[in-house]
């Protein structure tokens, strides 16, 4: 199993516990894992394209996690129980995004930014949470996905490659969320349309 928990330097880590809840016995390298999540992520999408639900609710939040990993990991859909490299403190998890969510729906009902800006918004403040174990980013791409098409928007293209593993689509996409903690979400903005 060497390199299979592997990530680019700015991915969060997970723990030795995490680790032990691959479901997949089969998975020895970093290429399987990658293909395997994958697979579980399309048919995620697949299956919350297809339907109408409140978005905008920790059900939800919880509910989506788990359709796109939990094939893959035990944990998927379970807040984090551990502090990590980024994020808020786990146990303030839920209240941040009671937080969130009610931030959306008055972003929405007053019209305070266009369709794209508030979904980014979403989008960065789900990743500053980050209130799984992994897959935040990939988590948060989706619901902001889902978010912009409920706005009548398009879906966003997020760089059109993959940002799972280093290189220069991921590193300008960590510099717009970079740029976004610090109050400027126009790099996160032309990203997610690039």
């Amino acid at each position: 199993m060497s390199g299979l928990f592997e990530q680019p330097g700015d991915a969060t880590p997970l723990t030795p516990e995490e680790m032990r809840d691959l479901i997949p016995a089969h998975i020895a390298y970093r290429r399987e894992l990658n293909q395997s999540e994958q697979e579980n992520i399309a048919r995620a999408q697949d299956w919350a394209l297809r339907r109408r639900r409140d978005l905008l609710s920790e059900k939800f939040v919880r509910d989506l996690h788990p359709r796109m990993l939990g094939d893959v990991w035990r944990w998927a859909g379970k807040f984090r129980t551990t502090e990590r490299n980024l994020g808020i403190v786990f146990y303030e998890i839920p209240v941040a995004l009671r937080q969130l969510f009610d931030d959306v729906k008055a972003w929405i009902e007053y019209k305070t930014y266009p369709p794209d800006e508030i979904a980014v918004r979403f989008h960065h403040r789900l990743v500053q949470i980050h209130p799984f174990p992994n897959g935040n980013g990939r988590h948060a791409r989706l619901m902001a996905d889902l978010l912009v098409r409920s706005l009548a928007g398009d879906r966003f293209s997020w760089g059109r490659e993959s940002l799972r593993d280093a290189g220069a689509v991921r590193q300008l996409y960590i510099a717009a969320l970079q740029a976004a903690d610090n109050h400027d979400t126009g790099p996160l903005l032309a990203f997610a349309r690039s």
